[in-house]
């Protein structure tokens, strides 16, 4: 049998391996993560039971909960989500649930392909090849006819485990195949794996593969190699790579922007960089806290204040708010803390806490404070600390800070003040 001859294939070469516009073409779309956040909740239980269970017991009490974990095609969501979250913390005991899964379809005669498929696709999150063999050559057993797409499955869970040569033994039995011939999930495979090892040959040599196979780029293709390039710090390839994305009419995701955008930031290309964060505004992205954080600390590794009230500025103008408006409020008095900047930090404090915003961390809280140590300014410290607690809970570190500070400065009543203040607002016992 086709599948019986791949096997004894695979198995042989696996031998000791150990290893729209934008405008129009700038529309945005989101992917859809329905049944995540019930998949989560549902598991919740179960997960903690089988964390605390030994290794004995994990089958047993999965017979128990079988509605939960036996894999049918209603509970994928849930079941999926404990055997993810159990990987992480337990590998051996996500290994016993995909066991215990494979046993249950076997001996219900389950025939679903698509079932088998996604349970060498979970093998992948454990990096357990082995299983995933034996998934594979148990389909074989009931008669159930391989396809391109459980190939593909098989091919992700070695790459995942960073078994090349067994990943390319299964193109190849793909290629001599007449019924599960390489598809463009198959490239998209490669590409995404080399792209994880930061190889950038190869994954560039499968991304031309796939191009003479007669298939089309995709956005994960370009994620994948743009994100790679910029890793490695191969900033001019990744710049075609989004180029050509762009000029296709494929709208990039978050991930893509994110790539682009730390690359510029690499490269310490302030002017790009600007231009960049104006265009994705003018198009109506959303800024996310986590694209504006490389901004702002470039800004601020460059000292360049008045380029982060132009970002503060343009957020605004384009009404965006949130996580994002929040860090450069923050990113802004940081640097001129560090500038000694105090007549420019009390504004922009002020300015901060006038739109309904707080620091959100104590590192900021502290440069600030660092600030008028330095500056010996007493008297302005006291104002800043009582504007901001009003808004504000002081942590441990902080009130360390402030104690060692006035120390330091000799001024022993307000070092008892501090300690009163800490014992009274429980952060002694941080």
């Amino acid at each position: 049998m086709a599948l019986a001859a791949a096997w004894r294939r695979v198995s042989s070469s696996a031998t000791g391996v150990a290893a729209q516009s934008l405008p129009d073409c700038f529309r945005f779309k989101q992917r859809s993560f329905c049944s995540s956040a019930t998949a989560v909740a549902s598991a919740d239980t179960l997960l903690a039971k089988l964390l605390q269970l030994s290794t004995s017991q994990i089958k047993r009490a999965l017979d128990s909960e079988d509605s939960v974990v036996a894999g049918r095609s209603s509970d994928l969501a849930v079941s999926d989500s404990l055997v993810a979250r159990l990987a992480s913390s337990s590998p051996h005991k996500a290994k016993l649930v995909l066991e215990w899964r494979l046993e249950r379809m076997l001996n219900d005669g389950e025939k679903d392909r698509s079932l088998y498929s996604n349970l060498i696709s979970l093998c992948a999150k454990i990096r357990n090849v082995p299983l995933a063999m034996l998934v594979f050559s148990s389909m074989e057993d009931r008669g159930i006819q391989a396809t391109a797409s459980v190939f593909n499955s098989l091919i992700h869970t070695c790459l995942s485990s960073n078994e090349v040569i067994t990943a390319l033994s299964l193109f190849e039995v793909m290629e001599s195949s007449e019924t599960f011939r390489p598809d463009s999930e198959t490239y998209d495979t490669f590409i995404s794996g080399f792209s994880n090892f930061r190889d950038t040959h190869r994954m560039r040599a499968w991304y031309q593969a796939k191009r003479e196979a007669g298939f089309s780029a995709n956005l994960l293709n370009y994620e994948s190699l743009i994100s790679c390039c910029v890793k490695v710090k191969d900033f001019d390839t990744a710049d075609l790579f989004y180029n050509e994305m762009m000029a296709q009419g494929i709208a990039p995701n978050e991930k893509v922007l994110d790539s682009v955008l730390e690359g510029l930031c690499k490269r310490r290309n302030c002017e790009r960089v600007k231009e960049f964060v104006n265009f994705l505004m003018e198009c109506r992205f959303e800024i996310t806290g986590s694209l504006i954080e490389k901004v702002v600390k470039l800004y601020c590794e460059l000292e360049k204040p008045d380029e982060m009230e132009k970002l503060l500025d343009a957020l605004v103008e384009f009404n965006q708010v949130g996580e994002a408006l929040l860090q450069v409020h923050c990113g802004i008095i940081r640097l001129y803390a560090s500038l000694d900047r105090l007549d420019d930090v009390e504004y922009s404090v002020g300015r901060m806490m006038s739109q309904g915003m707080s620091f959100s961390s104590p590192v900021d809280v502290e440069r600030v404070i660092s600030a008028y140590f330095r500056q010996e300014a007493y008297d302005r410290l006291d104002l800043f600390l009582e504007h901001v607690t009003r808004y504000y809970k002081l942590t441990r570190s902080t009130y360390d800070l402030l104690v060692a500070g006035y120390r330091r400065a000799g001024l022993t009543e307000k070092v008892d003040s501090v300690v009163k203040d800490m014992e009274s607002s429980g952060a002694l016992a941080c």
